[in-house]
């Protein structure tokens, strides 16, 4: 005589769910709305927080964007970038140069414009107290 229990088996085609009870009590159809709702709201927070930082990226008066830069000795570098700006508009940059330590060795505002052209392209000449191993625009602000 043998003692075989068998759990009872779902339906075929009918989907896997836990014992009831095991994992806590059976969600409602209102808990159900419930998280459907408060998805919905995360979604529409999420999706106006994007609008207003592509807003505000887009409202940006001046653009910049690094190009490249050239070492030319322990006491001067050479910084190319790239200005968006509407043409007529004059902008200040600044631009720094760096150590191989990150420390700023090195910087100057330059003004550039007016531009006849939506983009333009500049080259600065930036003198260093020593050896500089990068150059970056650190801003570019319209001019008023």
């Amino acid at each position: 005589m043998t003692n075989e229990t068998t759990a009872p088996q779902p339906a075929p085609g009918a989907p896997a769910r836990p014992p009831a009870g095991r994992y806590g009590p059976e969600p409602s159809a209102a808990r159900r709305r419930l998280a459907v709702v408060a998805i919905a709201a995360a979604a529409v927070v999420g999706l106006a927080v994007v609008v207003v930082i592509g807003l505000r990226l887009a409202s940006e008066p001046v653009r910049h964007d690094m190009v490249g830069f050239d070492v030319e000795g322990p006491e001067r570098i050479e910084v190319t970038f790239d200005v968006s700006m509407a043409p007529g508009t004059t902008a200040r940059c600044t631009i720094d140069a760096l150590a191989e330590s990150y420390a700023q060795v090195g910087t100057v505002d330059v003004t550039v414009g007016p531009v006849e052209t939506l983009e333009s392209r500049w080259t600065v000449g930036v003198a260093t107290s020593e050896l500089a191993t990068t150059g970056v625009v650190e801003s570019c602000r319209v001019v008023e």
